[in-house]
Formats: C-alpha cells, sequence, structure tokens
C-alpha cells in the first residue's frame, strides 16, 4: 500500500520537470541596445562602438553588422565566428576590429581606428539569431582642432584697417569670433571657408577696424563639439589709421556743388542734344518735303509730257485724218497756200489750144482724131509746200480728159500711159467712166462727173487728193507716195468740146459744211473755227493752187 501510495507523487514530479525542459526549436527574442548620446571621437584617434542585447545572452553564434545610412555600406561584419570583408566599405578597410572578450555575455564592440573627418555620422547595429534580428542606432561625432589663429593686417580699407585671421584643419567648421580689447564682440566681419582632401575646414575672417582707439583686436577660434578654444590678439598702433586730411572739409563742400555742376552740364547737354535732334528732324523733313515736291513736280512734267504726247499723236492723227476730209471750207486759207498755176505752152502738144492769159486749155477743132495724147503742163514745178489748185470743167461728162500732178521727167509724146509707176497722179473721164489712173485703173462711182475739181499736193506727207469743189465731196487720194523731183500740175484732152479752166478763190456764199460728221481736237481752236468759217470762191480761169504756209 505504501509503495502503490507515492506513484502519484512522482508522476507529478516528472510532470513538472519535463515542462521545465526548453521546447525544442523556440526562437529566443531579444532587443539591441547602443549608447544613447552620441560618441565624439578625434581625428587620427580610435573609437569604440558598442551594442548589447537583452536579455543577456551569449552573441557568439550570431551575425554581427555595423553599417551606416543602408544596410549594404557594411562596416563590419561578424558572422560564422569570423570577420567577413566582401560586403565592407572601402574607406573601412583595415581600420576596424571586434572587441570579442564580452560575446558571451551579449555585449559586441566594433572599433575604428584612425578617425577621419568622413566617419562623422549615424551607424546602426544589427544582430541576428536565426530568423530573429534586432538593431540600434547610434551618432558618431569626429572632430579636429587645428591650428592657432594667425592674424595679419593686410592694410588700409576704406577709412579704416584691415585685419585677417586664418585657421587650418579643423573639423567640424569652428565658429569665429572677434572681440575688441574690452572683450566686446565685433559684429562685423566677412568669412570665407574651404575643405581639404581629408575633409577638414580652412576659414579666413577678415575685419575692418575703424576705431583707432580700439588698441587690439582678438580672433577667437571655437570647437563646438570638442568645446575647445583657440585665440590670438594683434595690436593695432593709432598711426596704422588713417588720418584725417585737411581737404576732408573741402571736399564735403565741392562734392555737392560738382554733383550740381555735372547735373547741370548733363542737363544742358540733354536740352543741346534734343535741339538738335529737334533742328535734324526738322531738316529731314523739309528733305522729305523738298523730295516730295521733286516727285509731285517730275510727276506734273511727266504727265505734262504725255499730255503732249496725247496732244501730239491727237493733231498728227488729226492732221493725218483732214486730208481726207470731205470738205475743207476755208482750211486753204491757213493750211495750204494758193499756188499760181499757169499753164506752159512750151510744154503743149500742137493740139492744145491756150488762151485767156496761159489759163485755159481746148482741143484744136481741126486736128485729125488720132490715139496721141494731148497734155500741157504748168510753167512753174512742185518741190515743197502744201498746195492746192482748183480747175472749172466745161462738158466734161461728154468728154475725154485727165488732170493732175506729174514728174518732170515723165514720157508725154506719141502713146503713153498714165500711171503712178510712170510718174503720173492723174484722175479723170473716160470710155468707161470717171476714174483714178491707178496701175490698174480705179472706176469711181460718182453720182455725176465734177463740174469743178480740186488738186490737193503735200510732197512732204507723200499725198495727192481730188476733191469735187461743188458739194465739197472726196473723190481719190493718191496715199503714201514717195515723190522725187519737182512736180508739175498736168492737163491731158482727149476728145469732145471740153474746155479746162484755172479758178481762183474770192468771197462767195458760204458751202453746206457738216461739222458733226468730223472730230475736232480741244487743243485745236483755230481748226475748229476755220471749219466753221464761210467758204466762197468765184471761177477765174485756171486751177487754183494752195501752199502751206
Amino acid at each position: 500500500m505504501e509503495r502503490y501510495s507515492s506513484c502519484p507523487m512522482l508522476c507529478l514530479l516528472a510532470i513538472l520537470a519535463f515542462l521545465q525542459l526548453p521546447t525544442v526549436g523556440a526562437v529566443e527574442e531579444f532587443v539591441v541596445i547602443g549608447p544613447s548620446d552620441p560618441i565624439i571621437a578625434v581625428v587620427g584617434g580610435d573609437i569604440t562602438l558598442p551594442c548589447r542585447v537583452s536579455p543577456a545572452m551569449n552573441a557568439e553564434n550570431m551575425e554581427l553588422r555595423w553599417f551606416r545610412s543602408k544596410f549594404s555600406e557594411a562596416v563590419f561584419i561578424y558572422q560564422n565566428h569570423q570577420e567577413e570583408t566582401g560586403e565592407q566599405l572601402a574607406q573601412y578597410t583595415g581600420r576596424t576590429s571586434l572587441e570579442t572578450d564580452l560575446l558571451s555575455q551579449g555585449e559586441a564592440a566594433v572599433r575604428i581606428h584612425k578617425v577621419q573627418a568622413a566617419d562623422n555620422g549615424q551607424y546602426t547595429c544589427f544582430f541576428r539569431k536565426g530568423n530573429f534580428y534586432e538593431e540600434a542606432g547610434l551618432e558618431l561625432k569626429v572632430a579636429a582642432v587645428g591650428s592657432a589663429p594667425q592674424v595679419h593686417i593686410t592694410g588700409l580699407e576704406e577709412d579704416g584697417v584691415r585685419v585677417v585671421c586664418r585657421v587650418a584643419g579643423w573639423f567640424p567648421k569652428p565658429q569665429v569670433k572677434w572681440r575688441d580689447s574690452r572683450g566686446g564682440k565685433v559684429l562685423a566681419f566677412s568669412e570665407t571657408k574651404a575643405q581639404d582632401t581629408e575633409g577638414l575646414f580652412s576659414v579666413e575672417a577678415a575685419l575692418v577696424v575703424r576705431d583707432s582707439a580700439v588698441g587690439n583686436v582678438t580672433c577667437s577660434i571655437l570647437n563646438p563639439i570638442l568645446d575647445q578654444e583657440k585665440a590670438m590678439a594683434i595690436f593695432i598702433p593709432e598711426p596704422f589709421f588713417p588720418k584725417a586730411s585737411p581737404w576732408k572739409l573741402v571736399c564735403v563742400v565741392c562734392v555737392p556743388l560738382l554733383t550740381f555742376l555735372v547735373l547741370g552740364a548733363a542737363y544742358y547737354t540733354w536740352r543741346e542734344h534734343s535741339r538738335k535732334v529737334q533742328e535734324r528732324q526738322q531738316r529731314e523733313k523739309l528733305r522729305q518735303d523738298r523730295e516730295e515736291d521733286e516727285q509731285a513736280k517730275r510727276a506734273a512734267l511727266k504727265a505734262t509730257d504725255e499730255l503732249q504726247a496725247n496732244l501730239d499723236q491727237m493733231k498728227a492723227e488729226y492732221l493725218a485724218a483732214w486730208r481726207k476730209a470731205q470738205l475743207y471750207a476755208d482750211w486753204r486759207k491757213d493750211i495750204f497756200q494758193t499756188w499760181p498755176v499757169t499753164l506752159d505752152p512750151g510744154s503743149a502738144n500742137p493740139n492744145i489750144v491756150v488762151s485767156h492769159k496761159n489759163t485755159s486749155l481746148t482741143l484744136n477743132d481741126t486736128s485729125p482724131a488720132s490715139e496721141e495724147r494731148c497734155s500741157i503742163l504748168g510753167l512753174e514745178g512742185i518741190t515743197s509746200g502744201r498746195c492746192c489748185w482748183e480747175v472749172e470743167i466745161r462738158n466734161g461728162d461728154r468728154s475725154t480728159w485727165a488732170l493732175g500732178v506729174c514728174r518732170e521727167d515723165v514720157k508725154r509724146t506719141g502713146w503713153y500711159q498714165e500711171s503712178p509707176q510712170k510718174g503720173f497722179w492723174v484722175v479723170g473721164n473716160f470710155e468707161d467712166g470717171f476714174c483714178a489712173l491707178t496701175n490698174s485703173r480705179t472706176v469711181l462711182s460718182l453720182p455725176q462727173v465734177p463740174e469743178r475739181l480740186g488738186v490737193f499736193l503735200d510732197p512732204e506727207e507723200g499725198d495727192v487728193s481730188f476733191y469735187n469743189m461743188t458739194d465739197g465731196s472726196h473723190i481719190y487720194s493718191f496715199s503714201q507716195v514717195s515723190f522725187s523731183g519737182t512736180l508739175f500740175p498736168y492737163f491731158r484732152i482727149h476728145s469732145g468740146d471740153v474746155s479746162l479752166s484755172i479758178c481762183s478763190v474770192v468771197p462767195g456764199p458760204e458751202l453746206p459744211v457738216p461739222m458733226n460728221s468730223f472730230p475736232f481736237p480741244q487743243e485745236e481752236p483755230e481748226l475748229q473755227t476755220l471749219f466753221q468759217r464761210p467758204l466762197s470762191e468765184s471761177c477765174v480761169t485756171v486751177v487754183l493752187l494752195c501752199c502751206s504756209r
């Protein structure tokens, strides 16, 4: 009984002992603790970055890593009981080591040798055991105290003395302060800084001392991390300060006066310049006005020339047209001049009878009928000038006759041909009617044979025109004739009881003149007036010649 009653107690103790055994595969959790305050290191010295785990446990089998801002920027790696350098940053190669004395107690520290300015900043220590890891951050502040300040007087500047303070080899950038001899701070100074290849600062601070009574000034350089300060004072003798010049008062008075004079001169110059600009603009405007006037004059002259050319053209057309006008009225008084035509008996055919002071011709009744052409010329030849004459024709419709002009050298003996090609420009009445004796003879359709025929000759223009002076109608014109030599009035009678008598112009009744049948240019009022004058003539006996003036 006693043996069996102790069994439950043994079983309970066994169960409690089993519960105290560690569970297979359970993970031990921990936290990583780093220093709460920044760690201060001096450039060139060594520094330790400590970390530990809590609760305390053996860290020899853990993975330890110290890195910068990124996990891959490794400063030191401890893994598998040894240091790993594969991921270590180049700047830490050969400068780091692990203090392993307290690893079994969960404390680990990495030591950085020969601290550099670039080591300054944040770090992270990382602990991993199995799948569990933790990390903690810590800050390393690097400091360096460099050279003592070097203070020098560099010379005069403005109205004072320029003093320069230089230091080098400090980290971080030191604080610069200037103090006077009484210990008061001087705030107004300039400062420049630079970093060398190792990241250390060089500073230059310049101060301008204007008070000659200041005596000396002190340049103080402070490292804010180490709270270490270096200073240097310099004494500035009073003779170093620029002395007050006796001309200063003069300058104070003269400068405003000179300024006033300069402003006055500038105003005067500006006013003169403005006046010259205005004058130049006025001259330019006058020049432009003159050019515009010249252009207007040239345009007016051009318009005048064009108008004159138009007038000349209209005159030319007018003068060319009047030759074919059907009525001349009193034009012959201004355009033509009477040619004193008398017959030349010496040029007459024997069958021609000349009478009335050589102004009339008839055919000899006793002359036998023949094919011989009986003709006579005027006594005086024509070489130039516009001329005209009129011939009274009696019994012209029942006879064969011709009249006009011919050259001096034409053939008039026996039978000959009257045509322009032979030197004859004549019209007359023939067996086939009233004709113009062109090269092939042109028959003219006239209501009746003219009783009074006018011959108008213009040697310069090469024109011979014939007009019926009874009704003023145009009969025929030989135009564009090339005359050569002297021209003579030409008269011929072939058959019939016909007589040809030269007439002269005397005042007589006005002929009917249709004024709207011929256009007059506005620039020829004299000619228009001439067309409106009355024309009267009386027959005297022979051809009337009119020559231009």
